[in-house]
C-alpha cells in the first residue's frame, strides 16, 4: 500500500504545554536519526528499552533537551518498520524544535494517520481495527471505549474471515462446475447452496442491523428542544444539562440562536440543543433564529416538542405538532409545578393520535425529568446501546455489509431460477469484494487515504 522508502515524524501526543510530549519516528533511517540527535554514532539501544540521553542540534551542538530514547526494531513495532519514540519535555517550544531538526535530518511530516496505514501495510492490523484505534482514541463513553477495543483486538475481523471462507467455498463449487463442465464433477446440489447463501446472509444482516445502536455508541444523539417562544426550553435545556447554560427570562424570544451541549443519559451522549421560539419573526435576526431552530429539528434524531402544560393550545402550537408528526418526536407537556397545569389538554384539544410520548415536566423544579430522559433513548434502546455486546459503529462497514448481503440475496433468486453459473457467480463475486473492502484485503488507495485522513497526526 505504501512506498516504505522514507521516514516520517509526528508528535503523538496532544499538542500544548504538558510533562511530557513524545516525538515518534517511523522508517529506515530511524535509528539513525537518533544517532545523531543523541550525537554518538554507536548508539545502539536494547529494543524495547528506554534510555536517557541528552539530544544535541547536531549543526550547532547546541543542548535541545534531556529526553527517554526507545527504539522498536521491525518488525516488532507498531508500524512493522523502525521505529524511535523521544519522551520529551512537554513544551510545545521545544518539541517544535527537536522535529525541525530531525526534519533536517531528512526526515518528513506524517501524514494524518500514517503510522497506522503503515500497521495495517504490514499486516501489524486490518483495517477493522485500525478503524477502531481511531474510534477508542475518539471515544466520549465508557460503552464506546469498551466498543472500540473489542473491535481493535480484531471481534468484527474474526466475523467476518469465516463468512468469506464460506462465501469462497460457494464460489469455487460454481466455478469449477463452470470451468470442467465437461468432466464427471457431481452435479451442483443447489438446495445445499442455497442454505448455505441463506445462513450467510442471515449472519451478515445481523451485523448490519446492530448499526443502529452502534452509531448511538459512537456519535450519540442529536435531540433539539423546539416550542413556540417562552413555554420554557432554555429552563428544560439547564434542567437536562443541571447547569446554567442558557439565558432564561420571562421576555418571549430571548433565545435568538441554537445553542448545543452535550449531556451522557445512561452512558450514551446526547448533543442537546435549546433553539428560538418558533412564530412568525418580527424582525431579521428573530427570523434568522426561526430558520436555524428549524433546520436543528430537521436533523435531529429526535425532536422534544416543549408546550405550555398552563395554557390552552396556541395556533403555533397546532402547527409545530402538525409539523414534526411525520419525525420522531416526544412531548414534553411543561410547567406541572402550576395549579392550572391541563395535563389532558392534547387529547382534549386535539385528535392526536400520533403523540405517542407526552411526558409531564416542570423545567423549574426538575419534576418529570428522569421519565423524559428515558423516553429520549427508549426509540432507540436496541438492547445493546451499554456496548456489551458486539456491535458495528462504522458506517463504512454497515455499507458493505448491507452491500454485501444483496448481492448474495440475488445469486440465491438466480440459484433458485436454475440460471447459469455464470450468472449466479457475479453477485458472490462481488460480495466477496464489499467484504474483502471491510478488511482492507480489497480497498483502493483512494479510498483508504480518505479513511486515514480523518486520523490524528501522530498515529
Amino acid at each position: 500500500m505504501l512506498p516504505d522508502v522514507d521516514t516520517i515524524v509526528a508528535l503523538s501526543t496532544p499538542p500544548g504545554r504538558s510533562g511530557i510530549g513524545v516525538i515518534r519516528l517511523s522508517g529506515p533511517a530511524s535509528l539513525q536519526i537518533a544517532q545523531r540527535l543523541v550525537d554518538d554514532f554507536a548508539f545502539s539501544p536494547e529494543p524495547g528499552r528506554a534510555f536517557l540521553r541528552n539530544l544535541y542540534d547536531p549543526e550547532t551542538h547546541n543542548l535541545l533537551d534531556q529526553a527517554l530514547v526507545t527504539y522498536f526494531r521491525g518488525p516488532r513495532s507498531f508500524t512493522g518498520e523502525d521505529v524511535v519514540e523521544l519522551s520529551c519535555h512537554g513544551s510545545p517550544v521545544l518539541l517544535g524544535s527537536i522535529i525541525e531538526t530531525t526534519l533536517r535530518l531528512n526526515a518528513r511530516i506524517a501524514d494524518p494517520g500514517e503510522f497506522t496505514l503503515r500497521a495495517v501495510s504490514h499486516g501489524k492490523m486490518d483495517l477493522t481495527q485500525a478503524e477502531a484505534l481511531r474510534d477508542l482514541i475518539e471515544a466520549e463513553t465508557r460503552a464506546a471505549v469498551r466498543q472500540a477495543t473489542r473491535q481493535m483486538h480484531g471481534e468484527v475481523s474474526h466475523l467476518i474471515r469465516p463468512l468469506r471462507d464460506q462465501l469462497l467455498d460457494v464460489i469455487v463449487r460454481l466455478e469449477s462446475s463452470l470451468e470442467f463442465v465437461e468432466d464427471e464433477l457431481p452435479p451442483v446440489d443447489t438446495e445445499h447452496l442455497v442454505r448455505k447463501l441463506r445462513q450467510m446472509r442471515a449472519e451478515l444482516e445481523t451485523l448490519a442491523e446492530s448499526f443502529a445502536a452502534g452509531r448511538l455508541l459512537r456519535d450519540g444523539l442529536r435531540v433539539a428542544l423546539a416550542g413556540r417562544p417562552n413555554v420554557g426550553k432554555s429552563s428544560l435545556f439547564n434542567g437536562l444539562l443541571a447547569r446554567d447554560r442558557a439565558i432564561v427570562t420571562d421576555w418571549p424570544g430571548t433565545t435568538r440562536d441554537t445553542l448545543t451541549e452535550a449531556v451522557f443519559i445512561d452512558g450514551i451522549a446526547v448533543h442537546l440543543t435549546d433553539t428560538a421560539g418558533i412564530r412568525d419573526a418580527t424582525g431579521p435576526i428573530e427570523f434568522m433564529g426561526v430558520q436555524r431552530a428549524r433546520r436543528a429539528v430537521a436533523d435531529a434524531d429526535v425532536t422534544v416538542l416543549v408546550l405550555d402544560g398552563s395554557e390552552d393550545l396556541t395556533p403555533e402550537d397546532c402547527n409545530l405538532l402538525i409539523e414534526t408528526e411525520n419525525s420522531p418526536r416526544l412531548v414534553a407537556l411543561n410547567k406541572n409545578d402550576l395549579l392550572c397545569f391541563k395535563p389532558d389538554r392534547l387529547n382534549s384539544d386535539l385528535n392526536l393520535a400520533t403523540v405517542a410520548d407526552v411526558v409531564s415536566i416542570s423545567a423549574k423544579t426538575g419534576s418529570g425529568l428522569d421519565e423524559l430522559r428515558a423516553s429520549i433513548l427508549k426509540p432507540f434502546n436496541t438492547g445493546k446501546a451499554n456496548g456489551e455486546g458486539l456491535v458495528i459503529t462504522n458506517a463504512r462497514h454497515y455499507d458493505l455489509l448491507r452491500r454485501s448481503a444483496e448481492e448474495i440475496l440475488a445469486s440465491e433468486r438466480l440459484l433458485l431460477a436454475r440460471a447459469s453459473e455464470e450468472f449466479t457467480l457475479v453477485g458472490l463475486h462481488n460480495s466477496l469484494r464489499y467484504l474483502g473492502e471491510i478488511l482492507g484485503e480489497t480497498t483502493t488507495n483512494d479510498i483508504l487515504a480518505q479513511i486515514f485522513s480523518t486520523f490524528c497526526i501522530g498515529k
